[in-house]
């Protein structure tokens, strides 16, 4: 396995950027996630490191040596698509044993037979070696794919949105399966998934990808608890951030539109925070009970079994909520609700986090 680093990598298509000034680095045995929206860049990103396409400007580097000059055979990189891209006239065994088999590989027949029957056994569809995949269903040809990676042994996985096309069981299935995989041989990984799920409960690292550009690169701690933008904070988190718009005066908050005010921590206190700003809480901050300080009323319930999401207005301000278990709460009940202060998210009015030193 190897380290991996972009270096300030740009790519246009035409008048459209797809990646503008893109560098981050992959650390040996890394589960490194790239999140993002569609029409991010992900994909472009992938398929410039495995050198499918040519940026337009810096430079990708593998164990600190540049590959821009390697065709896409010479990386030695497996890349994992969204589609299956399986051989359906072709048993499982002919699909993983085909890499294997390259002219440019020439293993050994005995060796092409030990490694595709351990990956098999990985993966548990060593039962299915002789069927064709062809006559498999979507999780199991799925499996077949990301065999068919494993098999190679590359310098590092390259993992296209895999589980995009699996219900969300079979989904969860794999996504643990996936990641024991990783951890137990240490391979290098490069995963791109717009499901902030996948990113938060796979990864060591996550980069956030937005039209082309990096956001905030961070431990899935970091980007939850610390996000560098409003993007980043809506992005990561379900349900998603509540961001209501404040004013202070002196060494208070005031949320506009209702009667909620809090006290500023006091790092903000002794910082030159804007008159105005946004602040965010996320739902779980939100703290219903019965001896809260502010007042609200429930306008939607969503039970989840686990959990309850209320929806709470409170003055013109909405927010959510959660609670455990299925809540007896029902529309139109009146509330009252705490705010954690010690876990407010400050924002600029552009977007921007607000840190206090």
């Amino acid at each position: 396995m190897s380290n991996v680093e972009l270096q300030s990598i740009t790519k246009r298509f035409g008048a459209v950027t797809a990646l503008d000034d893109v560098s981050f680095s992959i650390q040996h045995g890394e589960f490194f996630v790239l999140l993002g929206p569609t029409g991010a860049g992900k994909t472009t990103t992938l398929r410039v490191i495995a050198g499918l396409e040519r940026q337009d400007e810096g430079s990708v580097l593998f164990d600190g040596q540049p590959v821009d000059h390697l065709a896409p055979a010479d990386r030695d990189v497996a890349f994992v698509f969204q589609q299956y891209s399986l051989y359906p006239s072709m048993t499982v065994y002919e699909n993983l044993a085909f890499p294997l088999r390259s002219p440019l590989r020439r293993v050994p027949e005995p060796v092409i037979r030990r490694r595709v029957q351990e990956t098999a056994e990985k993966l548990h569809i060593a039962h299915l070696l002789q069927r064709r995949t062809a006559n498999l269903s979507g999780g199991e040809m799925q499996r077949v794919a990301i065999g068919r990676a494993l098999v190679r042994e590359p310098r590092i996985f390259l993992m296209d949105e895999p589980l995009s096309n699996l219900d969300a069981k079979l989904r969860e299935a794999l996504r643990v399966e996936l990641q024991h995989l990783q951890r137990t041989q240490q391979s290098t990984t490069l995963f791109v998934t717009h499901d902030q799920i996948e990113a938060l409960t796979m990864a060591d690292r996550i980069a956030v990808l937005d039209h082309g550009h990096i956001i905030q690169i961070g431990t899935p701690e970091e980007i939850y608890d610390r996000p560098a933008t409003t993007f980043v904070a809506q992005l990561v988190g379900t349900p998603r951030i509540n961001l209501m718009n404040a004013t202070r005066e002196d060494a208070t908050i005031y949320i506009f539109g209702s009667t909620i005010h809090l006290p500023l921590p006091p790092e903000a206190v002794r910082s030159s925070l804007p008159s105005s700003f946004l602040v965010g809480v996320r739902p779980e901050d939100v703290r219903v009970h019965c001896e809260g300080q502010f007042a609200g009323e429930v306008v939607l319930t969503e039970p989840l079994g686990v959990e309850t999401i209320l929806h709470i207005r409170s003055g013109e301000q909405k927010l959510l909520s959660v609670v455990p278990g299925i809540s007896g709460l029902c529309i139109g009940e009146g509330v009252r609700f705490d705010i954690s202060r010690e876990r407010l998210h400050f924002f600029r009015e552009d977007g921007t986090r607000i840190i206090f030193v």
